[in-house]
């Protein structure tokens, strides 16, 4: 399997490529990585240095790859967050390019926001270019609830309430939709849940609530769905694989103290997963 990767990178930590090359190349995928900045480390910290990549210096990258000829073999292309409004179009032109060499190809796109708790934490012109721009051009998305709620115009809070909301967001173009963050009130108390839907049906795995903020999280839990995904043609294989890795690194993350995710540490969780959660079926 090959994945076209477009996202940010940092030399100290696990955001964006930083977080979704290493598990996926553990897994047995062949990563093409193409950054969009090139920071010393995440925003989360408040201070960072280097560069924005210029969208033109991004397409060129992609314009490079595509000149080797392996157009036809790239199996998805993933993207996360964009920290500038012209990289969504770059995007856009990379999946049509690709999908022209390999029409079986899919895009996988993270549409990185916010959260319920922070509220939207990318420039204001960003969340409109994905909902009305990139988001119709994927084939799965992997909103949290509350990207999934801005993208819909939705306030999903209950069971119901989600599964409509994401039967919004299959109408607006993507056949597959992971919501990373399902937080419903009769859920039990100190869990999680995630929910995966395609056009087979829709599944939801709870596992325990970890009290910990882990930037990169969600870079690693799209990036592994997004593999599993395209390798097993299962939302709930997928969506299992993905909830007992991603629970395990951030277990063990936690249970270290540390801010950063152990991403190398945890690597044998992505390889073979223990598969202690089982999704239900809830439609």
């Amino acid at each position: 399997m090959k994945i076209l990767s477009i996202q940010s990178a940092v030399a100290y930590g696990h955001v964006g490529n930083s977080a979704a090359v290493f598990p996926l190349q553990r897994i047995g995928v062949e990563v093409l990585p193409v950054y969009t900045v090139n920071f010393s480390n995440h925003t989360g910290y408040g201070a960072w240095r280097g560069p924005l990549i210029a969208p033109d210096d991004v397409r060129e990258v992609i314009t490079g790859i595509e000149e080797r000829g392996v157009f036809d073999q790239i199996d998805a292309i993933l993207s996360g967050y964009q920290g500038g409004e012209g990289i969504g179009d770059v995007i856009i032109d990379a999946v049509a390019r690709v999908k022209a060499a390999n029409p079986a190809a899919i895009y996988a796109c993270d549409p990185v926001m916010g959260n319920a708790k922070s509220g939207c934490f990318v420039a204001p012109a960003i969340p409109v270019l994905l909902r009305e721009k990139v988001v119709p051009v994927a084939d799965i998305i992997t909103p949290n609830q509350f990207e999934l709620g801005f993208l819909t115009d939705t306030e999903p809070d209950t069971l119901e309430s989600t599964l409509a909301s994401v039967d919004l967001a299959h109408a607006m173009g993507p056949r597959t939709v992971l919501v990373t963050s399902v937080e419903r009130p009769d859920r039990e108390e100190g869990t999680i849940e995630m929910l995966a839907a395609d056009e087979h049906g829709a599944w939801i795995v709870q596992t325990p609530h970890l009290p910990m903020k882990a930037n990169g999280s969600g870079d690693v839990t799209a990036a592994l769905f997004t593999a599993h995904y395209v390798e097993t043609g299962s939302a709930k294989t997928a969506l299992e694989r993905t909830a007992s890795s991603v629970y395990d690194l951030l277990k063990a993350t936690l249970e270290a103290g540390e801010r950063e995710l152990l991403l190398v540490e945890a690597q044998e969780f992505y390889a073979n997963p223990r598969m202690q959660f089982t999704a239900r079926q809830v439609r």
